[in-house]
């Protein structure tokens, strides 16, 4: 799976998705600074799922109807490197198969999939 990681997503967990084998194009290294939109295209290019921490995507999705080969959204103020590594790790492990083509938003207590249309 390739992945797109917003320019807000942590360089630890890049580096730790990159270590795990997976694609990713960090948009901090490449292209900071782009609009949210922009991020959306570059994910639906690429056929990637996009990673971020901003709530501004789902607007995007579901009000502008942007379309997503998939967004998974990490709520994860006041959490430490490693419990956001942890979550992380899970998040792959357990519901990877189902992050495509979904709108997802996890956070310490919960995960939510939603299908996109």
């Amino acid at each position: 799976m390739k992945i797109v990681a917003d320019e807000g997503v942590d360089k630890p967990i890049v580096d730790h998705l990159r270590a795990l084998g997976y694609e990713v194009y960090y948009i901090f290294e490449e292209k900071s600074g782009i609009p949210d939109s922009a991020v959306l295209e570059i994910a639906n290019k690429n056929k990637a799922l996009l990673i971020t921490l901003d709530t501004d995507f789902g607007e995007l999705i579901f009000r502008l109807k942007e379309a997503a080969h998939g967004v998974l959204l990490f709520r994860f103020a006041g959490l430490t490197r490693d419990e956001k590594l942890k979550i992380v790790d899970s998040t792959f492990k357990n519901h990877f198969l189902e992050l495509v083509d979904s709108f997802t938003v996890v956070t310490k207590e919960s995960i939510r999939i939603r299908k996109l249309p």
